[in-house]
């Protein structure tokens, strides 16, 4: 693992509002406020999108851009990016990395041991 990877700023446990809004960001590239809140089923107020992205942002997650007087919030890392991050946390607290990911490994489908046979067998060269 590379050094910058290691040192890179640990992924965030989201909640529910915070997940559905990252969720759009990530399948759409960035949005505002205002069209989080018109593509969310549950139609939250405004200061409480605002709340959340002001959230996202100090998790790190979200950049804020600047479009005339509207403010774009835009994904730091993918969705991805965030999902590997959370698997190491959830790896860093185990008594017993090698049980814990080979637990994780024996509990996969069959397809996707497949992948990740794959993929180490390819990374190796």
């Amino acid at each position: 693992m590379s050094e910058e990877r290691q040192t890179e700023t640990p992924a965030e446990r989201l909640g529910p509002l915070e997940q559905q809004v990252m969720d759009l960001l990530w399948d759409h590239s960035g949005h505002t406020v205002r069209e989080v809140m018109d593509q969310l089923p549950s139609r939250p107020a405004y200061t409480t999108i605002a709340t959340v992205m002001g959230n996202l942002e100090r998790k790190a997650l979200v950049t804020p851009t600047r479009e005339g007087r509207s403010v774009r919030y835009l994904p730091q890392r993918t969705r991805e990016e965030h999902t590997a991050g959370l698997m190491r946390q959830a790896l860093g607290v185990s008594r017993d990395r090698t049980a814990s990911i080979l637990h994780f490994v024996d509990t996969m489908p069959e397809d996707e041991r497949d992948l990740l046979r794959t993929y180490l067998e390819n990374s190796q060269d």
